[in-house]
């Protein structure tokens, strides 16, 4: 049995984030990924997937979806928010409900840093592409975002605000409140910073090439 995970515990609570108007997820995220990946009729696994909002921008946009999560929570969610999507509750690193080589797009939108053993996540994410396929990874910025080791400061003299960097290259865990001013028990989930060739040496070592990067501008 999956026990339950520091995402499930909070699952209704970051569902009805995202049904707030002019998230990230929605003004940014979703219209570059249906620009990326023009999904009439392309088979597609997000790998933690959450609630389903992105699954649910894909389908709609015409692409067959499946999505798969560890938490059993937000895959009950994702499932009474739309029939017509296939969801699996999986780890990342063993999906064994998925074929080899079945998926035209292998996508992990805002999930990877919360992931352990990211070399066997994208072996596994290598076997379920198809040879023609594509692994999309969405990303903050490990430059920028590194938890507890960055922070925005101000200089006086100058009258600038600017963003502190520490350790940016050391890699690190660090256990991040989901709940912050919450009266009841917080709640904590492992966030993992790692450098750009942090994640780039295991992605090669498991048969991907990086065709394309973008940085996008927040809304």
């Amino acid at each position: 049995m999956t026990k339950n995970t520091s995402w499930g515990t909070v699952a209704g609570q970051y569902s009805e984030h995202l049904k707030k108007e002019n998230t990230y997820h929605e003004s940014v995220i979703a219209s570059q990924l249906v620009r990326l990946i023009k999904p009439v009729g392309k088979s597609i696994l997000e790998v933690g997937c959450g609630e389903g909002f992105i699954t649910r921008v894909l389908h709609d946009a015409g692409a067959i979806v499946t999505g798969a999560d560890i938490s059993p929570e937000l895959i009950s969610l994702a499932r009474k928010q739309s029939k017509e999507i296939h969801y699996e509750v999986a780890p990342a690193q063993k999906m064994t409900f998925a074929q080899n080589e079945s998926f035209d797009v292998v996508l992990i939108v805002l999930a990877l840093q919360n992931m352990d053993s990211i070399d066997a996540v994208f072996t596994e994410c290598r076997r379920i592409v198809k040879q023609s396929g594509r692994l999309i990874l969405v990303l903050n910025h490990p430059m920028f975002r590194i938890p507890k080791h960055s922070s925005w400061e101000y200089d006086g003299k100058n009258a600038q605000q600017y963003r502190r960097i520490d350790q940016y290259l050391t890699q690190s865990r660090e256990d991040i409140v989901m709940n912050p001013g919450s009266k009841g028990k917080l709640i904590t989930t492992p966030s993992f910073h790692r450098s750009l060739q942090d994640i780039v040496k295991p992605l090669s070592k498991a048969g991907f090439a990086i065709t394309n990067l973008e940085e996008w501008i927040s809304h």
